[in-house]
């Protein structure tokens, strides 16, 4: 299981990177292995506005359907819509070619309430 050094987790192990005032959002490399193999991502739509902690899409997988939710909130600014045709990137790359959406807008102040990787590791530890 791989932590990426560089992002923040929630404890409903999503990640997000913050670059300027856009978030990239995905699922935990730790996430993505506790589903087994995704079938399905329900993207959200553009201009969608999400709260912190608010549901932000869905992903089936052959074991069940889980939310995913946003850990900044902001406006959804582009779905990873690849993934409507290869849902299996999460599984296969879920820190790269397999994140779940961008948005626009962020508040960084969230960031304050999410984990750093070696606060994540150590979740997953006493998990």
């Amino acid at each position: 299981m791989r932590v990426a050094a560089d992002l923040y987790y929630t404890k409903e192990h999503e990640w997000v990177r913050i670059d300027d005032e856009k978030a990239t959002v995905g699922i935990s490399d730790h996430a993505q292995e506790q589903l087994g193999d995704i079938t399905y991502v329900d993207l959200p739509a553009a201009g969608k506005r999400v709260e912190h902690s608010g549901t932000l899409a869905t992903i089936e997988s052959v074991k069940a359907a889980s939310d995913i939710y946003a850990p900044v909130g902001g406006t959804v600014a582009e779905a990873n819509s690849t993934l409507g045709d290869h849902p299996e990137l999460v599984n296969k790359d879920p820190y790269g070619a397999g994140w779940i959406c961008t948005l626009a807008g962020v508040d960084k102040a969230d960031t304050a309430k999410l984990m750093t990787a070696a606060q994540y590791e150590q979740f997953l530890k006493e998990q």
